[in-house]
């Protein structure tokens, strides 16, 4: 790893990052027991609440007062659709059962879409909450089937939101990678970090998304400060080689994993925070969480791109990305530009991850999900470069989304690696890489 000018002293902010950052991840495990316990407190939970539930609707209207049996394993109970349509049944282990609609109960005029259709099986099982939003589709089918070049709009607006996305956090990835050296694999924990830390602000304690999301940011800046001033730097001073270190993040990785699912738990988290309103656009259709999360990421990266082009540290960080030993020579404190890209990484990981938890919920593997991509952006783009992490996150959201008008939706991800492989055989530097010579 580069090294740089040290110092044997912790700084003395590490201790109220470090107060800081085990506070809220307390939060977390209160978050969880608040929420494991908000069922019956005359009941003493012995396990993971289970449920069964859905929401009924006609088109767009919900549709209250149905009758709805949960049956399986000698168990039977009978919900009633709320006003907003949703029912839900607790389930006492997990297991297979069978859910019936009682169509007697439905409104007047109101049908089964399929009036054979008035049982269902479902599986429960304590990862998971199921929450079946179309079992028993009510009423006239009114849907519309779109033409290809109607999806194509559709998936080209879903894959350069997805593109921004992975470019807050890859941006994080090159910087590392371009100072350091490290190939950081425990970033997606970073993301996930920001992820959880979101859902426990705006969902367990109730805060609006808005003031959320810089709490997030900071939280995840001071983890980035905390990890190198811990970790990295040390690692740095003893002289510990890149491939040690990158089987140390590997570590890291894997430890922070398992660490939040001990914490939150392994079902997805549902990010309810009031951007779920979907606006259309001639033929597209999109959420207010995405157009959020599409205009916040821009501006962030148009505020990194000003950063490291317009002001004096992001004139060194680049200097030091080229050559650390030149910059330490020309007075440049190269430890004390690691230590700001440490926290810009952090804190772009953060907002990486509250986007990522209003684009696909909340879980504790979120981050580990779409780290491939991430390092795909990075090298497709450019090792190195925070301009190449972004074209390569741009072109990888994009192949992701579009890929799966031709192949199936499982295969869309391993479609991006392969588009990867393909431009390296043909420009191995990636698309804005500098060509190195040999020899």
């Amino acid at each position: 790893m580069h090294a740089g000018k040290t110092s044997g002293r912790v700084p003395r902010p590490v201790a109220l990052v470090l107060a800081t950052l085990f506070a809220a991840l307390a939060l977390l495990g209160v978050g969880s027991s608040v929420a494991s316990a908000s069922t019956d407190p005359s009941e003493e939970p012995s396990g993971p609440v289970l449920s069964i539930g859905g929401i009924l609707r006609d088109g767009d209207d919900p549709v209250e007062g149905v009758e709805i049996t949960v049956e399986g394993g000698g168990f039977e109970q009978t919900a009633i659709s709320d006003e907003n349509g949703r029912w839900s049944v607790e389930v006492p282990e997990e297991g297979d059962y069978t859910v019936t609609l009682d169509p007697d109960t439905l409104p007047d005029g109101l049908d089964l879409r399929d009036p054979e259709r008035t049982t269902a099986n479902v599986s429960a099982d304590e990862w998971q909450t199921n929450s079946i939003s179309r079992l028993f589709p009510l009423g006239e089918d009114t849907r519309q089937t779109s033409g290809f070049a109607d999806l194509f709009l559709q998936r080209l607006v879903s894959g350069l939101n997805f593109g921004l996305l992975v470019a807050l956090a890859a941006i994080g990835i090159t910087l590392i990678f371009g100072t350091t050296g490290l190939n950081n694999f425990a970033h997606g924990e970073m993301v996930t970090f920001g992820g959880i830390l979101s859902w426990v602000f705006a969902v367990l304690l109730g805060l609006n998304i808005f003031i959320a999301i810089p709490i997030v940011v900071i939280l995840g800046a001071a983890f980035g400060y905390l990890q190198d001033t811990v970790l990295w730097r040390p690692l740095r001073r003893k002289g510990v080689k890149l491939v040690q270190a990158m089987i140390v993040s590997i570590g890291l990785a894997i430890f922070l994993r398992y660490f939040y699912l001990f914490m939150v738990g392994g079902d997805t988290k549902t990010m309810n925070v009031g951007l779920s309103d979907a606006i259309v656009i001639g033929p597209v259709r999109i959420t207010t969480g995405s157009l959020l999360s599409m205009g916040l990421s821009v501006v962030v990266l148009v505020a990194v791109g000003l950063f490291l082009t317009r002001t004096r540290t992001g004139k060194a960080t680049r200097a030091v990305s080229d050559n650390p030993s030149l910059a330490a020579a020309s007075g440049i404190d190269v430890d004390r530009i690691i230590r700001t890209v440490w926290i810009i990484a952090g804190g772009l990981a953060g907002l990486a991850g509250v986007m990522l938890a209003l684009y696909r919920q909340v879980s504790w593997d979120m981050g580990q999900q779409v780290l491939l991509l991430m390092f795909a952006a990075v090298t497709l783009g450019g090792l190195g470069s925070a301009y190449g992490a972004l074209v390569g996150s741009i072109v990888v959201g994009l192949f992701v989304e579009l890929s799966t008008l031709f192949i199936p939706a499982d295969l869309k991800y391993a479609a991006a690696l392969i588009v990867l492989i393909v431009v390296l055989l043909v420009r191995p530097q990636g698309i804005l890489g500098r060509r190195e010579r040999i020899g």
